[in-house]
């Protein structure tokens, strides 16, 4: 019996194919984010605002569309609007519109945003510290098993349908 029936108390094994991945996937998942979650609590931050983050900086001065942020997340955000108004209040990030489209609004990260996610990199590489030792093939094979589950049982949002159909060449 796999190490995760003990952890959450459980004595009966699930008998459906896969249902024990997915369990110890689910809390894996929540002990990696609750590790995360808490070197970040110090500095006042959530993971899906650090995450934020990242994406502005990723995305350099020019910043991105809320709608690509929100797709480009780790997690869905159910409310992308929100999480943008509480980094724009700490004047982490801040929004635009360019002139030649009003309608759109461009969210980038502040010199004090990316000051901050520098200094946090390394607070979070600190966490990450004490992932367990893997060989290269067993990080691929990891790796490759969740791509693949991933791609398997991912239910795409509208708004991710609306970005794909606003693709330059897609009928």
């Amino acid at each position: 019996m796999s190490n995760i029936y003990e952890e959450i108390k459980q004595d009966k094994p699930e008998h459906r194919h896969g249902q024990v991945a997915v369990i110890t996937i689910f809390r894996t998942a929540d002990v990696l984010h609750h590790a995360v979650e808490r070197s970040l609590a110090a500095f006042g931050l959530s993971t899906e605002q650090f995450n934020v983050l990242r994406i502005l900086r990723g995305a350099g001065e020019a910043g991105l569309p809320t709608l690509e942020i929100s797709s480009r997340m780790l997690s869905r955000s159910p409310n992308i609007t929100r999480l943008l108004d509480k980094l724009i209040a700490k004047k982490l990030a801040r929004r635009s519109r360019p002139k030649e489209d009003r309608r759109v609004v461009i969210v980038s990260a502040t010199p004090q945003g990316l000051e901050l996610l520098a200094h946090l990199d390394g607070v979070v590489d600190n966490v990450f510290n004490n992932f367990p030792s893997t060989t290269n093939a067993e990080m691929k094979t990891l790796v490759d098993v969740l791509d693949r589950i991933r791609e398997h049982m991912a239910v795409k949002t509208t708004a991710e349908i609306s970005l794909e159909k606003a693709k330059p060449g897609r009928p």
